[in-house]
């Protein structure tokens, strides 16, 4: 982290209309810690606006709103797949705010926008794919999985995690990706196939790629974005994304309707669309695509061109009715199944 990269996100929320007379801000970030914890910091240094901030996956994030719908205690939700910031927006839990800087926005984060009725906003985007550990597929003389298809391979067998998609928005869009690629029977019969060989559901989406790291398990399914950080600390991990196509998250962020801090709220959100404030992702090893095109983008961040892309209908998946459905479906058929 540079000392000129903080300062320059400490001018551009200093250059923010101030919030006002409001002192907090209460935030869910559904991001990594590290960036959580940066954001956090920063945001508070420069305006002297305290900032409470809890951690949670979206999936969880989600399940918060609900609960405090009618005594909202949060004002903002920064990060996490794209879905449940649209079904809290279809829910009537989050507000609708166009912000100005739309316009410096990647197609796909204002279409984030535009599709949710302005409640929420594209933050980032990510790929699906596979991490794996090298030194452990070498020892135990096993392939690279290349393809979904290779996932099933027997030699496999309790060697792959993956969260589950009831808490994890990762998970979630791996279900919604199948059902895409294949249609949804045989999606259903890929996933039954698949769940001999899953050695443990994780609570969070970043759980499998933390274990591929240390050694826990060989191939996890993740954003592959999770891997190069995992990689400069030092552990033997690889990502890939799979032949047939896969698809990708749009992080996203949403101010809670009802938000007490409104302003604050306001400030936060305008401050986290700025090109200084999204390369605070990369700062802290996190290597998603931010949406302000004006963000510098860090070499590690994965090559889209160089990616096989379904067309994702993130209108259709990130609806209440079809996550709730496929999730049930998913508990039904395939979670219940022995190993």
């Amino acid at each position: 982290m540079t000392k000129a990269l903080i300062a320059a996100a400490l001018l551009a929320a200093l250059s923010l209309p101030a919030a006002a007379q409001q002192t907090q801000v209460n935030i869910i970030c559904s991001v990594q810690a590290d960036w959580c914890n940066m954001i956090q910091t920063v945001f508070a240094k420069s305006t002297g606006i305290k900032v409470n901030m809890s951690l949670k996956g979206s999936g969880e994030a989600l399940a918060q709103l609900i609960a405090e719908k009618a005594n909202p205690k949060t004002d903002v939700w920064f990060g996490g797949t794209g879905d449940p910031h649209l079904q809290a927006a279809e829910q009537d839990l989050t507000m609708e705010y166009k912000s100005a800087s739309l316009p410096q926005l990647h197609a796909w984060a204002q279409q984030q926008a535009q599709q949710s009725g302005w409640k929420t906003v594209g933050i980032y985007s990510g790929p699906l794919g596979f991490g794996y550990n090298t030194e452990l597929l070498a020892k135990k003389k096993m392939a690279v999985p290349r393809s979904w298809a290779d996932l099933l391979k027997p030699e496999y067998k309790g060697e792959i995690q993956v969260a589950n998609p009831a808490s994890s928005g990762t998970a979630y869009t791996m279900v919604a990706t199948l059902v895409q690629l294949m249609g949804e029977d045989k999606a259903f019969d890929y996933m039954k196939a698949l769940h001999k060989n899953i050695g443990a559901y994780t609570r969070s989406g970043t759980g499998p790629i933390k274990a591929v790291a240390r050694g826990e398990t060989a191939v996890s399914i993740s954003f592959v974005h999770d891997g190069p950080g995992e990689k400069m600390q030092g552990f033997p991990v690889e990502t890939v994304t799979p032949s047939e196509g896969t698809g990708a998250e749009i992080g996203s962020m949403s101010i809670v309707k009802g938000a007490r801090n409104l302003d604050a709220a306001k400030r936060f959100y305008e401050w986290a669309l700025t090109a200084q404030a999204q390369q605070f992702g990369a700062a802290t090893k996190q290597f998603q695509l931010p949406s302000n095109k004006a963000t510098p983008v860090d070499p590690n961040v994965p090559d889209f061109k160089k990616i096989k892309f379904i067309n994702y209908d993130y209108a259709k998946y990130g609806s209440s009715a079809e996550r709730r459905r496929l999730i049930a479906k998913w508990e039904k058929e395939v979670n219940s199944l022995p190993k």
